[in-house]
């Protein structure tokens, strides 16, 4: 994996410098890069079929940390000729010739190792080994992870009770059809242990005639899947299959198979799938003979879950804390001992350290159950559990691995980089993260229209199907705002990470002296208490591309330590309580900085403006606001800015500015976030054209001068898909807004006010104008009065989520008409409101009203809506009521 991060990367820069070096690519130069393109693209070619195929794991290895390093050092001689403003032709053609010497010497060895052209009789043998032995390989290897698995889970009780209910219910529901029914979750929750427990229940038992259960794992053999069928079909039915089976072929196998499940109800559970390709095999081998068969299928993958059957998945959730308490006890002290008091304490924090997952759980009980049973002895698991984990290989990490190593290599880096990256139960909002992914160039360049974000968005969303990402919290449409990681899946991350050279993680506050070691690799993420002095960046080597900071504790590091990585990428400081007094210059020359997060007690130095490759910035200016300086205009590269203050942004038209560049703007800008609405002019949002997420800001102090006078024009902005305007204005007088004159475009799809801004009711009507509008939310008295009276004209075609937070309104006069496509209506803190209106009800897709804290009375309506809608049997719409 690290191999094809390099590989990819090295090609990403190529293209980039190609691109904006046409200067020093010429004569033997060209044919020197273009050879080194073409051998780069062998080796992206040689590890993208290495990691299927059935080559020795071993020799794979080896020659991929050899392929990693040559296509890291090219990239350095590139990077670094690059940053170096006085290089010529000749200067980068010399230090290039060296490298390319040696990687072609490397694809030379590689080819002849796949080939198997070697004249050395040495490699020929080595070769028919490759080919004859990695079947089995990898085959004891999954063969060994999941008989391991079955083993910790097997008496896994607690908290499957109400999972096995369900699984039962449908195994012996009338449908005469043959049925498929789906268990999905990640390694380790317990998919098996329910199936086994379905397949062995004695309502199952009296139900079906023949029972049938075939293991498939990772890689998959039809002739033993056929021969476990028909191995539990002989015990069970005492028919003598014939003991010719072994002389069979799978054709004749197959046909013996449904010959014998064409007549008796069946069950078949199909367990451990990991893709649509091996389902669709093993369904043609039992046959639908209209009886109630059935057919459970466990997968950690969700999208073959869904492929089996769309409407048929149980996703199995993690244990909840009772249940994973019990589980710890029944592990530890037996299933009739109590523990004792004085560890109960203790006892549940380390269960719910455990998060649900029972294979944790039980690799930690067996631990518990080794140690003395004292409140010490208790105390230093809870806080060593982590290092617990990684001294299970086999019985933890092993299993999850099997997840890892069935990625595509494409998404291995993106999986790495979520468990290494960021500390320990932290939660990164997608945004961040899909920004670092294509910062640190894990995302391939699309060949179709999709953008980079898109690209990655649909990157998450795989692994996300695959369980091996949480989803925290989603927007109602289903985007991810906010995911993480198990803390078993990161353990394994850090022990891949470091054992690949991917990432090294420093998690323990020791200060290393200088004369220890050297720190080696490229990535760097600092998750420790304090920093204390610069030693430690010191360390590592200069051609460091990523340093990742987290600290909750006040450091002393100076900025200036980062200024000698002059190959640096990603600069990221999520220190919560570090603050530089200002960003120093010396910053600003590191030129192939992607991605910067830091903070600090002034404003931008213009000198910002010579990060060219920036593609992120995340700043926070402590206690003001922040002027953006003028040059800003001029960082064409620029995708997101992220400000944590509100901010002004100056005219790009200024002399200043224009008289030393012919072309000003930022066209590649897609989200800004909190800019004051001062700065939303003509001028302005026409030079950030391909703008979709926009968060502006209005104060008191601009209020008359900004929003009474002048309304919103965000005309230009033609791709804006979310806009959020929140106000700062407290006081009272504050006199009202309109936003009746404002001009909003047609591609918006999520609008947000929050804060008092009071305007009227009637001229949230108005923005029925959106076509595309499918969120609205109105927040902190953002709408001022009691009454809103909606026209028959004023429908809202496109409206799926509408909001209301801490807003006066009382009369709502509506009906189903004004809201055709409303899926989910949420109130919070409506004191005031007296009813829903009644119509509501009669809106098809309406799925949910959700009220939290709000009037008696709103509450009664809600429930009025429910009952009535029961009454005429439709039971899609759900009233939730928190108070």
């Amino acid at each position: 994996m690290a191999a094809y991060t390099a590989v990819i990367s090295l090609l990403q820069t190529l293209e980039r410098f190609q691109e904006r070096q046409p200067v020093l690519i010429q004569g033997q130069t060209a044919k020197t890069l273009e050879s080194l393109r073409d051998t780069a693209e062998y080796f992206q070619n040689f590890v993208e079929e290495a990691s299927t195929s059935r080559f020795d794991p071993e020799k794979i290895k080896s020659f991929e940390e050899i392929i990693r390093s040559a296509a890291s050092d090219a990239e350095d001689v590139i990077e670094m000729c690059w940053t170096c403003g006085n290089a010529s032709e000749s200067s980068l053609n010399k230090n290039l010739r060296p490298v390319v010497t040696r990687i072609n010497t490397i694809k030379n060895e590689v080819m002849e190792i796949v080939s198997g052209f070697s004249t050395s009789s040495h490699d020929m043998d080595d070769h028919r080994f490759l080919e004859s032995a990695g079947d089995f390989l990898i085959n004891s290897t999954t063969y060994r992870s999941n008989r391991m698995l079955q083993h910790m889970e097997g008496d896994i009780v607690q908290g499957l009770d109400e999972d096995l209910e369900i699984i039962v219910r449908r195994l012996t529901e009338p449908l005469s059809d043959l049925d498929i029914i789906t268990i999905t979750g990640m390694g380790g929750i317990g998919k098996t242990t329910l199936a086994r427990k379905a397949h062995d229940h004695l309502k199952i038992r009296y139900h079906f005639d023949i029972r049938v259960w075939v293991t498939i794992s990772q890689v998959y053999g039809s002739r033993n899947v056929l021969l476990e069928a028909l191995r539990c079909i002989s015990k069970q039915t005492n028919i003598d299959i014939g003991k010719d089976c072994d002389k069979k072929n799978d054709n004749e196998l197959a046909d013996l198979v449904q010959k014998k499940l064409k007549g008796p109800r069946y069950l078949v559970v199909v367990d451990d799938i990991w893709s649509t390709d091996v389902w669709d095999s093993v369904r043609r081998i039992f046959p639908d003979c209209n009886n109630r068969s059935r057919i459970l299928l466990t997968t950690r993958e969700t999208r073959v879950a869904i492929y089996a059957n769309p409407i048929s998945r149980h996703e199995m959730s993690p244990l909840n804390s009772d249940n994973s308490w019990k589980l710890l006890c029944d592990k530890v002290f037996g299933p009739n001992y109590d523990p004792p008091p004085e560890l109960e304490e203790i006892g549940k924090q380390i269960a719910e350290k455990c998060h649900g997952l029972p294979l944790t759980i039980t690799v930690i009980a067996g631990h518990l159950s080794k140690v003395a049973r004292t409140l010490g002895s208790w105390m230093d698991v809870f806080r060593t559990m982590s290092e617990i984990i990684a001294s299970h290989p086999d019985k933890c990490l092993g299993v999850l691995g099997l997840s890892y190593h069935h990625l595509p290599n494409h998404l291995k880096p993106c999986f790495l980089s979520i468990g290494s990256t960021f500390p320990e139960a932290y939660q990164v909002e997608t945004w961040r993260l899909i920004q670092l992914w294509i910062a640190e160039g894990f995302i391939r360049s699309p060949e179709s229209d999709k953008s980079l974000e898109e690209v990655a968005e649909d990157y998450l969303e795989d692994l996300i199907g695959r369980n091996l990402i949480i989803v925290n919290k989603r927007r109602f449409n289903g985007e991810i705002k906010v995911c993480g990681m198990h803390d078993l899946l990161r353990e394994f991350c850090l022990t891949e990470v470091e054992m690949t050279k991917f990432m090294h993680v420093e998690r323990t506050d020791v200060v290393l002296r200088v004369s220890t070691r050297k720190y080696n690799g490229r990535r760097f993420s600092f998750q420790i208490n304090r920093y204390s002095d610069d030693r430690r960046f010191k360390l590592l080597p200069s051609v460091a591309r990523s340093i990742y900071l987290f600290s909750k504790t006040h450091n002393f590091v100076e900025l200036e330590v980062f200024s000698g990585f002059h190959l640096l990428t990603v600069l990221a400081i999520f220190d919560e309580n570090e603050s530089y007094h200002s960003i120093p210059p010396v910053i600003s020359k590191l030129f192939h900085l992607r991605y910067l997060q830091v903070r600090s007690h002034a404003n931008l130095p213009a000198s910002i403006s010579e990060l060219q490759n920036l593609q992120t910035l995340v700043y926070d200016r402590r206690y003001s606001h922040t002027t953006l300086p003028e040059k800003i205009w001029t960082m064409k590269n620029l995708r997101h800015i992220h400000m944590t203050r509100a901010c002004y942004l100056p005219s790009p038209g200024r002399k200043s500015i224009v008289k030393h560049h012919l072309v000003i703007g930022m066209p590649s800008l897609v989200q800004l976030s909190n800019l004051y609405f001062t700065s939303c002019t003509n001028e302005i949002l026409s030079n950030i054209p391909n703008l979709r997420r926009l968060i502006v800001h209005h104060n008191d102090d601009l209020s008359k001068k900004s929003w009474i006078n002048r309304p919103i024009d965000m005309s230009s902005l033609t791709k804006l898909e979310a806009l959020k305007c929140v106000s700062n204005a407290f006081l009272s007088w504050t006199p009202p807004i309109s936003i009746k004159g404002s001009f909003f475009p047609a591609s918006l799809k999520r609008l947000t006010f929050a804060g008092r801004f009071r305007f009227p009711w009637e001229d949230i009507s108005t923005l029925v104008k959106l076509p595309n509008l499918e969120e609205l939310k109105l927040k902190d008295r953002a709408a001022i009065g009691y009454v809103w009276t909606l026209r028959n004209e004023d429908i809202f075609k496109s409206l799926k989520l509408l909001s209301f937070r801490e807003v006066l309104l009382a009369n709502w006069v509506a009906s189903s008409d004004n809201f055709p496509s409303l899926k989910h209506l949420i109130l919070k803190k409506c004191d005031n409101l007296m009813e829903i209106p009644i119509d509501f009800g009669e809106i098809c897709t309406l799925e949910s009203i959700e009220l939290h804290n709000c009037s008696n009375a709103a509450e009664d309506s809600a429930r009025k809506i429910e009952q009535e809608q029961e009454d005429v049997g439709n039971n899609c719409l759900k009233v939730y009521i928190h108070t």
